[in-house]
């Protein structure tokens, strides 16, 4: 299959797709301004005093030091339009160039045309030329769907403008140095056939019958056909499409033994699941993931819509309310709180920025364990200072192997608890905001440790390498935790479950996106030797929106598959 970077393309976003059409180079203007030079020349003659006056001077460290270097407005805007760009956000990304209109454009036809998602873009030391032009390098690391990441090096080109702010210069070489008005990308896929796969009973599984698989089936680490998909992105000439030169190559043509592969799906588990979301996403993007408690072996994966990205083990998502069960093990662990001490649950809290409840709920004079159960934000966000900075990342690797590198059989997010910058971030992190990341693979393995005390890496497939290296819960931790999972079922947000069979024990989430898109809702639940967690994209509240879909899978599976 081809695809070509200026038409339009499959995309795993919701959004519409535009046709591209390139604009050439704007003009530069090449007005600096006196103050700016006035600047330049106080800091040189602070130089020479400093390196007159003592070392301490010379080295930048004196009252008269000043920066010389580029403008730090125009990194901060090199930086905003790389952020914008990574997260798919196109029109505020273009808006921060020169002409907003062909960069839209662009951006939206190379991304969606060599099909990459989740670009990651870093930004190098920026360097200012004699003519005032700012520079900013960075590295683009493009993941291509199905086949593998495609890494190169950029440059962009800042510009002050007349009314004294800064844009990215606009040019097709700013998304790629070798794009151009004679030359663009095309991505070609060499199809192969995917290799048979059978579940832990060794049932055949067929991706026309369950589609969530389909695009799975190529990425499997097999002991049996060949190793993945393959495919190649080439520099093309426009008016030929003839072959310039190959950019990227990707997959190899290793074959190994011709056994089918052999994997830990359970296929009425992997049918139920599929049938779950077709019923109750409502054609939302949503994702969900069923594994054992006792190994890790993951029973169900599966994607809506089951054709695109896989959200369940490669997503990126906050995890909202869901998190708490993390933060509640690690204010547990160092007996910061007990599940009947008191914690008020206000409406809102202001820490630097205002936290408030879903729905402005209240809970005066609740207990730690009502604040669980009634996913109390503001209650959290009030205990954060019993918890130093970075604790909670210490914790979630620690106990439950988030962010170590998981060999799961196919490629996955393993997570991110980065420590906070700041009081506010670390107040978002208590409850699963910020830059806290997840996804459903990760929080189905969450909620199995909790309950269990004992973090297992996931597997799809058998004999995966497995570097990870965790502590066990302790045994009154995971008592508490399971209670209040309980509780949250039978009294909380979670009573959607309540009229099933078994001890289910359960946690909602409702993950802020942007002022511009409905929250994400969540819930993660266990019962039996099976855990599971779901993710509806905008679906509003984690009970009326993923609840639906937990439940009807596991009112059809059963409770411990062998």
């Amino acid at each position: 299959m081809d695809s070509f970077s200026d038409n339009t393309g499959h995309s795993d976003s919701a959004s519409p797709r535009q046709h591209a059409g390139y604009a050439g180079y704007s003009g530069f203007n090449r007005n600096r301004g006196p103050r700016r030079n006035a600047v330049r020349a106080v800091a040189a003659g602070a130089l020479v005093l400093a390196v007159a006056g003592g070392g301490a001077y010379a080295a930048g460290l004196g009252p008269f030091a000043r920066d010389t270097g580029p403008d730090p407005a125009a990194r901060n805007q090199a930086r905003a339009f790389l952020a914008d760009w990574a997260a798919g956000r196109l029109p505020s990304a273009a808006a921060r160039t020169t002409s907003p209109g062909a960069a839209q454009r662009v951006l939206d036809s190379f991304t969606a045309g060599l099909e990459i998602t989740e670009p990651a873009l870093k930004a190098k030391a920026a360097t200012e030329a004699e003519d005032g032009t700012v520079t900013v390098p960075f590295t683009a690391r493009m993941p291509v769907t199905g086949l593998g990441t495609w890494t190169y090096e950029s440059k962009l080109p800042l510009r002050r403008q007349s009314g004294g702010t800064w844009k990215v210069d606009w040019a097709l070489s700013v998304v790629h140095p070798r794009l151009s008005g004679t030359d663009k990308f095309r991505l070609e896929r060499e199809e192969t056939k995917p290799p048979e796969v059978v579940d832990r009973q060794g049932t055949a599984l067929s991706g026309d019958e369950l589609p969530s698989l389909a695009p799975l089936m190529t990425r499997l680490g097999p002991s049996g056909a060949e190793t993945g998909a393959r495919g190649a992105i080439h520099l093309v000439d426009r008016a030929t499409g003839d072959i310039e030169r190959t950019e990227a190559v990707f997959g190899a043509r290793t074959v190994r033994d011709k056994g089918p592969v052999r994997t830990t799906l359970h296929a009425g588990w992997q049918s139920a699941a599929e049938q779950a979301l077709a019923t109750h996403a409502e054609g939302r993007n949503a994702a969900l993931v069923a594994l054992r408690i006792d190994d890790g072996e993951i029973l169900a994966v599966a994607n809506s819509p089951a054709d695109g990205f896989n959200r369940a083990l490669s997503g990126t998502y906050a995890p909202g309310s869901t998190w708490k069960i993390v933060t509640s093990s690690a204010l547990l662990l160092k007996h910061a709180v007990k599940p009947d001490d008191v914690v008020d649950c206000p409406q809102y809290v202001m820490v630097g920025k205002r936290f408030q409840n879903v729905e402005l709920s209240r809970h005066p004079g609740a207990t730690f364990r009502k604040d669980f159960t009634e996913s109390c934000n503001t209650a959290f966000i009030s205990l954060r200072d019993r918890l130093y900075d970075g604790e909670l990342g210490d914790v979630a690797r620690k106990y439950f192997g988030v962010g170590q590198e998981w060999h799961v059989g196919a490629p996955t997010y393993d997570g991110s608890v980065p420590a906070p910058k700041d009081e506010t971030e670390k107040a978002a992190s208590m409850i699963g905001q910020g830059r806290v990341q997840a996804n459903p693979l990760l929080m189905a393995s969450v909620i199995a440790t909790a309950v269990s005390g004992t973090f297992h890496q996931p597997s799809l497939t058998g004999g995966n390498e497995n570097g990870t290296t965790t502590t066990p819960l302790p045994r009154d931790v995971v008592t508490e935790l399971r209670a209040m999972l309980r509780a949250t079922v039978t009294g909380g947000t979670a009573k959607v479950l309540s009229d099933l069979p078994g001890e289910i024990g359960a946690k909602t989430g409702t993950a802020e996106v942007s002022d511009a898109q409905d929250n994400n809702g969540w819930l993660v639940a266990h019962r039996g030797n099976v855990a599971v967690a779901c993710v509806v994209e905008e679906g509003g509240t984690g009970g009326g929106s993923a609840g639906p879909i937990v439940h009807s899978l596991l009112a059809a599976a059963s409770d411990d598959p062998e």
